[in-house]
């Protein structure tokens, strides 16, 4: 017994995380619904595990639904025989837990019984616990497997547990508790890709990360690809096996396993990279051409000495090209070669001072992403580290939480250095915005630039040959 006992409580902390929070803008951060953990053995041990004496203040935070705590693992087993049920998943167990001083224990099991309310319905057999025996308040919830009123599974996927983010963020706001933040959110989508793993993030510094390489094919077909079949063919092309449905997934030959693109960021998900093939398309069509060819050089080219053919059209092409260049600089103002040389050093400092502006930019980009990762970090970790400062020997909570404790401090001293109080997330992201925008009127200005200083170059370059060819002579 022993042995099954030390088994659940090891499982037990593999899967518990107590505090997956994302906080709400100027409030505290939300309360946090883990994931459902299903129960397929030692499920009379579980259930005395959340109902234990000292945890739950006497069992006085305890309740159950169409059962009693005591004998609740034989009605859990009854009905599922009743229904003639003969799934492995005995129960499921789920954990809601709460910041310390954010609400007592009375109010927390209250919050508990309307969450199994509005998500269960009155059809499914449960057991509720509020532990109060650590720094945190937090509820236990194991419910049957089996619907009581129509013998069914319970359908534990992404869906449901969405639902149950949804009912538990609808009970937040209700009782004045934390929700999520809107405008880190929106940042998040905007501006940050999901986070890689220690291993994936360093080979992604060398270049040699397999999702890394997947972004950078993707990113260069999409810039290569006129439609969606056009980007799918030159993706196969690169030795790509593509799966589509709900997520678009990539396997590369050298590779096992699909990876689905939405893991490398949101610009990566089907609709987004149908966008981005669009808006590239479109920016084609419209991207300035060098409007100004190139001077043949007759005496060296070997076409030239094949062909009397390709000669005649060569000093036609030549002749031509010097009209178009003529032409090019006297709608610049440009009347002589000086003037040329005057005019091309001018837009290299131009295009000097733009790159040094989007420069100047991306720094402030980066540091206004590193101001509002660290106030969230502030907000989410504000009140374990509140109730870390007030109760200095509390060992268990401060080894508990030793991570957040350090992120908190590290984020409060970088902010203070700048900042006097705590910057309001949406004023971040709207400068953000503001800045982006900027940095886009920048980078066409800069591309037209580009395009005009190559035509400067060509012509610079045709008169320095034509010219030199005809005073030769």
């Amino acid at each position: 017994m022993k042995e099954e006992i030390d088994s659940f409580q090891k499982s037990y902390r593999r899967f518990t995380r107590y505090f997956s929070i994302e906080p709400k803008e100027g409030k505290r951060t939300k309360m946090a619904i883990t994931k459902i953990h299903p129960i397929k053995s030692t499920l009379n041990f579980a259930i005395d595990y959340i109902t234990d004496t000292d945890k739950t203040d006497e069992k006085a935070l305890v309740s159950a639904h169409l059962c009693h705590p005591i004998t609740a693992h034989t009605k859990f087993i009854k009905t599922r025989k009743d229904a003639n049920t003969s799934g492995s998943v005995l129960a499921r167990h789920l954990i809601q837990s709460f910041y310390p001083g954010e609400t007592t224990s009375e109010k927390a099991h209250q919050i508990g019984m309307e969450l199994c309310r509005k998500i269960l319905k009155d059809e499914y057999q449960y057991v509720l616990s509020t532990h109060v025996d650590k720094g945190h308040i937090h509820n236990h919830i194991i419910f049957n497997n089996v619907n009581s009123k129509t013998g069914k599974c319970y359908q534990s996927n992404k869906r449901s547990y969405h639902q149950i983010r949804f009912q538990s963020d609808t009970l937040c706001k209700e009782n004045n508790l934390s929700v999520i933040d809107e405008y880190y959110e929106a940042y998040k989508r905007k501006y940050k890709t999901k986070g890689k793993s220690w291993y994936e993030n360093e080979h992604h510094k060398r270049g040699t990360s397999w999702k890394s390489k997947l972004q950078f094919d993707i990113d260069r077909l999409i810039k290569q690809s006129k439609d969606w079949d056009e980007f799918l063919s030159k993706m196969t092309a690169q030795g790509y096996e593509i799966k589509q449905g709900k997520h678009i997934a990539f396997r590369h030959k050298d590779k096992e396993r699909f990876t689905r693109a939405k893991t490398i960021g949101e610009d990566y998900t089907e609709e987004k990279i149908k966008e981005r093939i669009l808006e590239s398309t479109n920016t084609r069509s419209t991207k300035p051409k060098s409007r100004v060819k190139k001077i043949i050089d007759v005496e060296s080219n070997p076409k030239v000495k094949e062909s009397k053919g390709y000669e005649f059209w060569a000093k036609k092409h030549n002749l031509k090209v010097m009209a178009d260049s003529v032409l090019f600089l006297f709608f610049q103002g440009i009347k002589s070669v000086a003037q040329l040389d005057v005019l091309i050093q001018e837009r290299a400092n131009k295009r000097q001072e733009l790159q040094e502006k989007i420069k100047l930019i991306d720094d402030k980009s980066d540091q206004l992403a590193t101001v509002m990762e660290h106030a969230h970090t502030i907000k989410q970790f504000k009140e374990i580290y509140k109730y870390h400062k007030d109760n200095p020997n509390d060992k268990q909570f401060e080894n508990e939480y030793s991570r957040e404790i350090a992120l908190y401090k590290v984020a409060a001293t970088d902010l203070l250095e700048t900042y006097k109080k705590l910057p309001d997330t949406k004023e971040l992201l709207n400068e953000l915005d503001s800045i982006q925008e900027k940095k886009n009127t920048l980078m066409k200005e800069y591309s037209e630039s580009k395009t005009n200083m190559d035509d400067l170059f060509v012509i610079r370059k045709n008169f320095e040959q034509y010219m030199g060819k005809e005073m030769e002579r």
